[in-house]
């Protein structure tokens, strides 16, 4: 009785293998930075994904402080074999994974994927993960600079939160009166050291200008553009009431409602909106630019390494849930990024009803005619260019070195890291 009990056993667990391995999930190591903004975030996108995606499983890596750390760690896991399946990684870093060979492309997985096309991607925002005709980063977050103002604070100093000064000329005269008003205010702050130099680079392209020539070969920040650039950082400090302090700083001081103008990413305005509440009226406008000036977009891609075909499939639906319209929709109500997938903007299911209660996030949306992509500087040295150049615009804040004085050398330093055209 008992043998054929077991042999009973033996056949029902025999018949029961096939349906336990059918239920077995893939699963998919996934590495991100800036957890202060994206932690909760991809928590609930990967937990909506498993949700409607049983089959998966999302596992996240112990995520990195910013752009730049993530690419040092990407670059590190390359040379032990231990590549993450998927990397959201900073518009600007990509190039390095497209010259090192280690994303993977899309192309195939997009040209398989007959629901694609439907997502609604803007096809100048997926231009931004294209090299070399390959598609290898799909737009998660994205952003420009803007500024952010205390409209309470401006309207005590004499001016008209309708009628926000479009120059620099007239929003350092506006922080100006701001300070004037004593005790613990603050007039302005302008967080140029942003991940990634973008700072610097908006300023340089609102005033037309370029990083590197067209071949890539000669340093062009030098150049007019460049000039009034730095000379505009440096007027903040001497003219705008600009402190040498951290960005938590002024975050702070903005938030607590002593701060009235501050220069920074559309990527904190979910997060300082409900900070602000009913502390003051927080208003929003656009970067100062010339008329052939363009800003920078920044945010972060998400971008494909594993090899493995059912990882790759796996990896790829994540993807393409985590950069579409729920993803994205998702993404938009916790920060202030907006979505490559921009046609969820247009749908009263998804985004149309937010931006319409919410018209501060429409500025760097109405800023994207101007947008052009976050430079990468060629070769083997690109974050450490990022490096040398942050530092000596830290130089002209604090106040150190003049302006003439700095650019040349920040040049001729950059110049020396660039790859050898020999």
């Amino acid at each position: 009785m008992k043998r054929r009990t077991l042999l009973a056993a033996g056949a029902a667990a025999t018949l029961a293998a096939p349906a336990l391995k059918a239920q077995a999930k893939t699963e998919i190591t996934v590495l991100y930075s800036i957890p202060d903004l994206f932690k909760t975030l991809h928590e609930q996108i990967a937990a909506e994904f498993m949700k409607q995606n049983p089959q998966y499983k999302v596992t996240f890596l112990a995520p990195q402080p910013g752009y730049e750390e993530v690419a040092q760690a990407t670059l590190r896991a390359a040379v032990t074999n231990t590549l993450p399946d998927v990397i959201y990684h900073g518009l600007n870093r990509q190039r390095i994974f497209f010259d090192r060979k280690l994303a993977q492309p899309l192309n195939p997985l997009i040209a398989a994927d007959k629901d694609f096309a439907g997502y609604g991607h803007a096809p100048g925002l997926l231009d931004i993960g294209r090299f070399g005709g390959q598609q290898l980063g799909i737009g998660f977050s994205l952003s420009t600079p803007i500024i952010y103002f205390n409209a309470d604070l401006v309207s005590k100093a004499g001016g008209d939160p309708a009628a926000f000064p479009a120059t620099w000329d007239g929003i350092f005269a506006t922080a100006r009166k701001i300070k004037a008003l004593g005790g613990a205010t603050q007039g302005f702050h302008f967080d140029w050291d942003i991940t990634g130099n973008w700072m610097w680079q908006a300023l340089v392209f609102s005033n037309g200008g370029t990083m590197l020539t067209a071949d890539e070969k000669k340093v062009a920040f030098d150049g007019p553009a460049g000039k009034t650039g730095l000379d505009t950082l440096n007027r903040m400090v001497s003219e705008g009431t600009m402190r040498d302090v951290a960005q938590s700083v002024a975050l702070q001081d903005f938030t607590s409602g002593t701060l009235g103008i501050w220069g920074h990413s559309t990527s904190r305005l979910g997060g300082v909106t409900k900070q602000v509440a009913d502390k003051f009226k927080l208003r929003t406008a656009s970067f100062p630019t010339q008329p052939d000036g363009r800003l920078p977009l920044g945010g972060n891609v998400a971008m494909l390494f594993t090899k493995d075909p059912a990882r790759q499939k796996a990896a790829w639906e994540y993807i393409k849930f985590a950069t579409g319209p729920i993803g994205g929709t998702m993404m938009v109500q916790a920060t202030g990024y907006f979505p490559s997938a921009l046609a969820a903007a247009d749908d009263p299911k998804l985004l149309k009803a937010y931006y319409e209660a919410n018209p501060n996030h429409l500025v760097a949306i109405r800023q994207l005619p101007k947008s052009t992509g976050w430079y990468a500087f060629p070769g083997d040295n690109g974050i450490k260019i990022t490096d040398v150049i942050k530092d000596h615009l830290q130089s002209v804040v604090a106040q150190r070195a003049k302006p003439e004085a700095a650019l040349p050398q920040m040049a001729k330093d950059v110049q020396a890291l660039l790859p050898s055209q020999s």
